[in-house]
This record gives C-alpha cells, sequence and structure tokens, in this order.
C-alpha cells in the first residue's frame, strides 16, 4: 500500500513520521514536484493540480480538514484534477466540535449577557448597568447542521434559549427547531437574534450572508460567522451595523486571510475579530481517523465522511 501525503499545514509538518507509525504496514512518502510514481491513497490539505497527474488508479483523497472547498474550488477551476474513481473524503470532527462550541457558546452569551457592551463602557470609564436580552426571546439560528453544526446547536440548547436550525435536507435534534430547504429559509431566519454560520463553502452557499438575510433577522440582531468568509458579503454586514439592523458581528474567518491590516473590519467597534482558530484539526486525532478509514478501505468496507462532489460536502 502507498500513501502519498501533501502537507504544507504547520500543525501537520511531521505528518510522514506520524503516518508511517500509525500505518506500519504502508509506504509513506511527501509529494515532491514531478512526482507521479503509483499510490493508493492521497491526504492532502490544499494540494496544488499537479499533486493529482496521473493519479487515476488511486482509491481515495483524506482531505485534513472537514472543508472540502479547496479541493472542490481546483476541481472547478480544472475540471478533471481530482481522481475520477476516488473517493474525496472529509474529517470527521477530531476534537473540533467541542471546541467549536466553546468558541460559539462565548460568542452567543457575550451578547446575551451584554459583555460587548460593558467592554465600551468601561473603556468609557463608565459605571452603567445593563439589563441581558430576555433568554426566552434570545433566539439563535445555526445555519448548517453537519457534525459540528449539529453538535453545537445541541450545547445551545442546554442554555434554555430558544434555538433554530437550518440544513438542506431535514434534520431531527432534540431541543431544537429544524429547517430544511430553500422554501423554510426565510421562516428560519424570522425574528432570530444571533445567527450563527456552519455552512460548508458551495456555489450554493457563498455570500449567503448578505443584505436579504439581515434584513430577516430581528432588528438589532448578532452576526456569528466561523465556516468560511466566502460565506459573507463584507459591504452588507458593514451596512447592516451602519443601520442598526445588526447590533455587533463576531468573524473567526475572512474572504482574504490574514485580515489585511488595511480592512475596516478591524477599528469597527461592532466587528470581534479572531484569526481563524473557532476549531483546531488536531494532528493525532486526525492521524488515527484517517487510518482507521484506509484499513476499512482495504477490507472492503463502507466508511462515512465520503464527500458528495455534486453537492460540495
Amino acid at each position: 500500500m502507498k500513501l502519498l501525503l501533501y502537507t504544507q499545514h504547520p500543525r501537520f509538518a511531521a505528518s510522514l513520521d506520524d503516518f508511517s507509525q500509525a500505518l506500519p504496514e504502508a509506504e509513506v512518502r511527501h509529494w515532491q514536484p514531478g512526482d507521479t510514481a503509483p499510490a493508493d491513497f492521497a491526504v492532502a490539505w490544499r494540494p496544488p493540480q499537479a499533486f493529482f497527474l496521473g493519479r487515476d488508479d488511486m482509491r481515495a483523497v483524506f482531505n485534513l480538514g472537514a472543508g472540502v472547498d479547496a479541493m472542490l474550488g481546483l476541481e472547478r477551476e480544472h475540471p478533471g484534477t481530482l481522481p475520477k474513481h476516488a473517493l474525496l473524503v472529509r474529517l470527521e470532527d477530531t476534537g473540533m466540535a467541542a471546541q467549536m462550541a466553546e468558541y460559539v457558546s462565548h460568542a452567543v452569551l457575550r451578547y446575551m449577557r451584554r459583555f460587548d457592551e460593558y467592554a465600551r463602557l468601561q473603556a468609557e470609564h463608565q459605571w452603567h448597568v445593563l439589563e441581558p436580552h430576555p433568554r426566552a426571546t434570545f433566539t439563535v439560528g445555526v445555519l448548517g447542521l453537519g457534525v459540528l453544526g449539529a453538535h453545537v446547536a445541541k450545547v445551545l440548547a442546554s442554555f434554555g434559549m430558544p434555538i433554530r436550525g437550518f440544513s438542506r435536507s431535514p434534520k431531527y435534534i432534540d431541543g431544537v427547531d429544524c429547517y430544511a430547504g430553500d422554501s423554510q429559509f426565510d421562516t428560519f431566519l424570522h425574528g432570530v437574534k444571533v445567527l450563527v454560520n456552519l455552512l460548508p463553502s458551495t456555489p450554493d452557499t457563498d455570500g449567503i450572508l448578505n443584505a436579504h438575510t439581515f434584513a430577516k433577522l430581528a432588528p438589532g440582531a448578532y452576526l456569528i460567522n466561523v465556516a468560511r468568509g466566502a460565506h459573507l458579503v463584507e459591504n452588507d454586514l458593514l451596512n447592516a451595523l451602519a443601520n442598526g439592523q445588526l447590533s455587533a458581528a463576531t468573524l473567526d474567518v475572512f474572504q482574504q486571510e490574514p485580515l489585511p491590516v488595511q480592512h475596516p473590519f478591524w477599528s469597527h467597534p461592532g466587528i470581534a475579530i479572531t484569526p481563524h482558530c473557532s476549531a483546531d484539526t488536531l494532528r493525532n486525532e486526525s492521524v488515527q481517523q484517517i487510518v482507521r478509514k484506509i484499513r476499512a478501505l482495504m477490507r472492503g468496507e463502507i466508511i462515512s465522511g465520503i464527500v458528495d462532489i455534486e453537492r460540495g460536502y
């Protein structure tokens, strides 16, 4: 068995040793330009097109992350890049769900208890008690109910706020009011006080955080984007903050990363910024999950996490 790696992510710098130890029956190598030797499986993060040249016999490509937008973007830009018979497999959780729930819960509670406003009062040396938002009407809507989104919605439900979830196909989550499909999108949005975006990045979802979406939310709503920068129409966010439709936003992802130093988001008083750190991919958990799936495929078993190329997730 031959395993080919392309791992420029700093967290996976030692991945050759990791996979060699975890999968001793495999011949593991890092891809170098010009390498067209056979490989049964690949593990990659944002590989170049040349990585896939001559790989039609490859059985599966494992993406080092839950989001496969970079891989699918390469395929859209250069059709036929991905090996036509290979499975494209994304990571499932690997410790990310707990981290994402922590991040989103912190942001939601910060807005509900108005800690963002207290921070501004502190800067002005003002002692002023603010009434927290009523819990019973502080509706949180979670866009995207995959592994991460479903876990976030469940955790938020434990705080006693009304929780809604939206997905492309129907889902059932205890304690969450679930909506599905384009026909229910506006109904899902209506009156939501905090919109949390955990959608996959696809041509259908890019730009979904726009003026139309913001207008359906409760006046003075909040936005939390922890999915992809491509989901957000940046000028629409700035306009919504300026006209009061949105009160504030927490952003962990951006169209350009790192965020340029001149970008207006940096200095906007209503925008909180973090550097794409809401949920890190954990190295050991990721390696072990991929190894388990490779061995399952070698035994002829069905695995989870297979990406539908047409749907984009």
